[in-house]
C-alpha cells in the first residue's frame, strides 16, 4: 500500500556552475541565471510504502510524517535562497539536486521501521516536475 502527502514551500535560488564560464552558464541555465536569482513555489509529493498497520489501520501516521517533512524539508527551505542559505545543500540547486537533498534528509531522519520511502516528486513550475524512485 502506499500514501502519499503533499507538501508546499517557497524558496528562491541561482542556476550557476563554478564549473564554468559565465558564458556557459547564461547559455545552459538562461533566464534562471540571473544573478540576483529567482523563486518558486515547489509543491512536494512524498509517497511512503508498506504495510497497514493491523492495530490503527493505518500505514503510518500521518501526523508523524507531516512532522519530519516540516521539520527537515520546510523549516530548511522555506523562503531561503538555497545558494546561500541552505546548510548542506550539495551542488547547483536544481530541481534533480533538490530531489537528491530531499531524499537525503528525510531519509537521515526516517522514524518508520516498517514503511519505506517510496519516491519524491517536485514540482518547480507548471512545466517542470521531477520524480525521484527511491527503491
Amino acid at each position: 500500500m502506499k500514501l502519499t502527502r503533499v507538501y508546499t514551500f517557497s524558496a528562491s535560488h541561482r542556476l550557476h556552475s563554478d564549473q564554468l564560464t559565465d558564458v556557459q552558464n547564461q547559455e545552459l541555465f538562461g533566464k534562471c541565471n540571473n544573478p540576483h536569482g529567482h523563486g518558486h513555489n515547489y509543491r512536494i509529493h512524498v509517497t511512503v510504502r508498506g504495510r497497514t498497520d493491523e492495530n490503527t489501520g493505518r500505514l503510518v501516521s500521518p501526523g508523524t510524517l507531516d512532522r519530519l517533512v516540516e521539520e527537515k524539508v520546510i523549516r530548511v527551505f522555506d523562503h531561503k535562497n538555497m545558494n546561500i542559505d541552505v546548510p548542506g545543500f550539495r551542488g547547483v540547486p536544481t530541481t534533480e539536486n533538490l530531489v537528491l537533498d530531499l531524499e537525503r534528509r528525510l531519509r537521515e531522519a526516517w522514524p518508520f521501521p516498517d514503511v519505506e520511502l517510496d519516491r519524491i516528486r517536485v514540482e518547480e513550475t507548471l512545466r517542470n516536475t521531477i520524480e525521484l524512485r527511491t527503491r
